[in-house]
């Protein structure tokens, strides 16, 4: 992600009509965290190889609307095929052994580098240890390869517990960055009364 862009001016910056103003925290692991527990359970985490667009696209709906989850949702299909059928890229999902449960999904093609692409669950997966499950597996499989640092960002369009769960696992904050984008509510890309902890703002 670049930090480089001009800093914002102090004070209050209007956001235009229909767009959303997101503070992303930008966080970093630069050697393997000591393990913490999961609990045992009949959740597994399993290798994605190859899933289709609409596959992945339904999973990464469910686990993220509420979230203002939406980049993989607009991207357009030929590149996120290219993407997910990348050999840098690697996909897993939670299961319980009849449906997907979470997404984790490791993106290698930065030499000496892996980015936590996107980590999350389903509503009806959240608590009980499913995040720490997955997180570990996330970490042992990121230092399982020749890296020197091992990144994610998160926002305050997010779960609250997210940022404080990243930290107990070992990211560390390096950098805030403000994004400005269009409300995917207002242009039909995600269903109007998603993230409903996001104001929607009608433009006039």
């Amino acid at each position: 992600m670049d930090t480089k862009n001009p800093h914002l001016p102090m004070g209050y910056s209007p956001v235009p009509p229909g767009k959303l103003a997101n503070v992303v925290t930008c966080l970093e692991m630069l050697e393997p965290p000591p393990t913490r527990p999961a609990p045992a359970g009949s959740l597994t985490v399993e290798r994605w190889h190859s899933p289709s667009v609409e596959d992945y696209r339904d999973l990464f709906r469910r686990v993220g609307e509420d979230w203002m989850w939406v980049s993989r949702l607009l991207m357009a299909k030929e590149e996120l095929a290219a993407i997910l059928g990348d050999s840098g890229v690697e996909v897993y999902t939670l299961t319980d052994g009849r449906e997907r449960l979470g997404l984790l999904e490791l993106d290698f093609r930065k030499e000496g580098e892996c980015e936590l692409a996107f980590f999350g669950l389903v509503p009806e997966a959240i608590g009980g240890g499913s995040g720490r499950l997955l997180m570990n597996t996330a970490i042992g499989r990121a230092w399982e390869k020749p890296i020197s640092r091992f990144w994610v960002h998160t926002c305050n369009f997010d779960s609250p517990a997210a940022l404080p769960f990243y930290q107990r696992s070992g990211f560390k904050p390096y950098a805030v960055m403000v994004e400005v984008s269009d409300d995917p509510r207002l242009t039909g890309e995600m269903r109007r009364d998603a993230a409903s902890h996001v104001p929607l703002i009608e433009v006039p």
